[in-house]
């Protein structure tokens, strides 16, 4: 059955290494049990009980001791440290956990609710502009310290192009629901069918803004809480803008603020060549001038390769354009 899977695997276009490690094998492992003609999973166990095993009598006492009502509400880490201030050593915490775990008293008992996992978030795929945006608020320092302005700022994931970008006095969702919409209409873009991706926030979450999202045919897309790498596009480009040279320490007013996300944003639409989309920049790759700039690129390449072959020991530069952006990009096993 384990060599079916492994072969189904690499049948399908999976690497053999990558397939056993799922598994939990090694691709020697599996290399013997071919060579030994045999087709089952031949891992066993120990033969024998480790001879530092707790006795029945022990178990018995330690169950009975955490059990207790002293030690009934106290976690193990805790419980042997109050037993050695007694005097008493029964085992060490991951034993008890272990016990517990077997006796199956190892449940939540707090109040607050117990940790649930998280499924990641849905992959999104870009092969063109307008398909999937991300979008995000970020802090802007006011005039005085402990004020702020909001920065709104969307972002189209396929051709890193900064779409929407507007800053006010506050927060919620029918700010968000505003600026998206004027977004779709400075591009002369249908909404019906962009995938918008954000956070966990407030207003991404908001009825004003879910309303509007729904009402346009938007598909929406949310990190897990409190997971920043969910929305790495737009965590990206805060960095960018917050690393700028010229970002001022603070704002003086709104109308400051405007002002210089306005500059920022012609910046890095015009004249900022991305590193992640072959160095062109977001406008020449959103409305299609990026295969033509790439292509000479390539010619002068391939020019340099030919009148100096000797210094080229491998292929020029990839001048490629990058055809398809990922947003959460499923697990995959390597090709």
């Amino acid at each position: 059955m384990i060599m079916e899977l492994i072969d189904e695997a690499v049948a399908a276009g999976a690497r053999q290494e990558p397939a056993c490690e799922i598994l939990g094998l090694s691709a020697r492992t599996i290399q013997r049990w071919r060579e030994e003609g045999g087709g089952e999973d031949r891992r066993q166990g120990p033969d024998t009980e480790p001879a530092n095993k707790l006795s029945t009598d022990e178990r018995q006492e330690l169950l009975a001791v955490v059990n207790s009502p002293k030690f009934r509400d106290l976690p193990p880490a805790q419980i042997v440290v109050r037993l050695a201030d007694e005097q008493r050593y029964l085992a060490s915490p991951s034993t008890i956990y272990r016990i517990l775990r077997e006796e199956q008293q190892l449940a939540h008992r707090e109040r607050s609710r117990p940790a649930s996992p998280r499924q990641k978030p849905r992959e999104h795929v870009a092969t063109g502009p307008c398909q999937v945006w991300s979008w995000d608020i970020t802090y802007l320092p006011g005039p005085v310290r402990g004020r702020f302005f909001y920065l709104y700022l969307i972002l189209d994931v396929w051709s890193r192009k900064i779409v929407g970008a507007e800053v006010h006095e506050h927060e919620c969702s029918d700010l968000a629901a505003e600026v998206f919409t004027r977004a779709c209409e400075s591009l002369n873009e249908d909404p019906e069918g962009i995938v918008l991706h954000s956070d966990n926030g407030s207003p991404m979450k908001g009825a004003t803004m879910l309303a509007t999202l729904q009402a346009l045919g938007v598909v929406t897309s949310f990190s897990r809480p409190r997971v920043s790498n969910d929305n790495p596009y737009s965590e990206a480009l805060f960095r960018t803008l917050k690393y700028r040279p010229e970002y001022p320490r603070r704002f003086d007013s709104l109308t400051a603020a405007c002002s210089w996300v306005a500059s920022f944003v012609r910046w890095y639409n015009t004249e900022h060549l991305h590193s992640a989309i072959r160095y062109v920049t977001p406008d020449d790759r959103h409305y299609g001038r990026e295969e033509e700039l790439l292509r000479k690129r390539r010619q002068v390449y391939e020019e340099a390769r030919r009148r100096q072959p000797k210094r080229w020991t491998g292929p020029i530069r990839n001048w490629t354009p990058v055809a398809t952006v990922y947003l959460n990009p499923a697990d995959r096993l390597a090709a």
